[in-house]
């Protein structure tokens, strides 16, 4: 086999159905590997994996590319989880860790598992349906409402935002001259809204609420934590919990529908096996690229990489990697895919994952259980959004059985 190098990797020539067969030239033939916009891309697991829980390697804050006059993305961008790196990441992390622990989670699984319930018998009244509009998207939302204690009636007007605000993406910029400012009008509304909500709960004679804004109240007094932290941490919540969750429950129903074997094994039980969640992401995952820089002269399998260089990890090639996963191409729901890569490792090592998990458990067991006879409408094609960082379908239609 040729260990040439197929040219300079470019997102624009990855095809979003199936990007699995071009991950896999570059891990073979180069796979730390400098690509057509000058940055480092990474496709073994090892080498990702090293990355993620080196600390030479940082966020150092949002995309420098958003623009000055995007006043309102820079300012809640800034204060963004993911793009922080200690101490400052150390702190909001312990704000919002105590939120997502699986005990707490455990608490939320009659609520979401209801929810799913609910969005499912909807879907069952039609022939055919699109996932991801009627289950996959507003699932995840109404959960994320639920625990941020917004009200039933602004969710669609959340998601509206939520998705504009995704348009910041370096992705999709490129595709839109209007994406940054869209992005910078959503977060304008969804500062101000939280902002509101804050002040609300402050007034005299009520109290922060037992929801997640109100955990987050008691515990900034007692952190000395300001209003901008607050606002940026439940806007990145809002985002960060939405789309990456509505990708893993379409993509996870693509993966099952593919495996007929795998669906049959799950139809035969009360509830999904142990570890399907993590094989599921694993196979495909929802993020299937993240970034990091280099805080140091560093080496990386055999490339010496410069303080300052952009790193992308491609946790799609990582996790396809015959060096850490047996068979990797083929969805095995007993597999051991402990240490995949989908929702990351070390210090930023995805805080929401549990809820993640219950919500793509849970969700997909109501939709099997609720639409036995659910399969893919052959008169439609499967339409992925042109994205390889939040990776999935933007239209996925389904005939229910019904």
């Amino acid at each position: 086999m040729s260990t040439r190098p197929p040219g300079p990797f470019r997102t624009a020539d990855v095809p979003p159905a199936d990007p699995y067969p071009c991950y896999r030239r570059y891990r073979e033939a180069d796979p730390v590997h400098r690509g057509a916009d000058g940055a480092w891309y990474v496709f073994r697991h090892e080498d990702v994996v090293r990355v993620l829980t080196d600390r030479r390697y940082v966020r150092g804050g949002p995309p420098a590319r958003i623009p000055e006059s995007c006043a309102h993305l820079r300012r809640t961008t800034a204060h963004w989880l993911v793009f922080l790196d200690p101490p400052e990441h150390t702190r909001v992390r312990a704000l919002l860790a105590g939120s997502f622990t699986p005990p707490v989670v455990d608490t939320l699984r009659p609520r979401i598992r209801r929810l799913a319930a609910g969005l499912v018998a909807a879907m069952g009244e039609k022939e055919r349906v699109d996932l991801v509009t009627h289950f996959a998207a507003p699932l995840p939302l109404l959960v994320i409402g639920e625990l941020l204690g917004v009200p039933a009636e602004d969710r669609g007007w959340f998601r509206s935002r939520a998705l504009d605000l995704q348009l910041a993406t370096g992705s999709r910029t490129a595709r839109r001259p209007e994406a940054y400012a869209l992005a910078d009008a959503a977060a304008r509304d969804l500062d101000a809204y939280f902002r509101a909500e804050l002040h609300r709960r402050r007034a005299p004679g009520r109290g922060p609420g037992t929801d997640l804004i109100g955990r987050l109240l008691r515990c900034a007094r007692e952190e000395d934590l300001n209003d901008d932290v607050l606002v940026g941490s439940c806007v990145h919540l809002l985002t960060a919990g939405h789309e990456t969750t509505t990708n893993l429950l379409a993509k996870g129903l693509l993966a099952l529908l593919g495996h007929p074997g795998e669906l049959a094994l799950l139809r035969a039980g009360p509830a999904l096996p142990q570890g399907t969640v993590d094989e599921l992401v694993r196979y495909d995952s929802p993020v299937q690229m993240i970034s990091r820089l280099a805080g140091a002269d560093t080496e990386l399998g055999g490339r010496r990489v410069r303080r300052g260089a952009r790193i992308v990890l491609v946790l799609g090639s990582a996790n396809r990697d015959p060096r850490r996963f047996t068979d990797p191409d083929r969805l095995d729901l007993r597999r051991d895919a402990a240490r995949h890569t989908g929702f990351g490792l070390g210090p930023h090592y995805c805080l929401g994952a549990p809820l993640a998990r219950a919500e793509a458990e849970l969700g997909l067991t109501e939709l099997l259980r609720g639409l036995p006879g659910l399969r893919l409408d052959p008169d439609e094609t499967v339409c992925y959004a042109d994205d390889l960082v939040f990776h999935g379908p933007e239209r996925l239609v389904i005939r229910t059985g019904a």
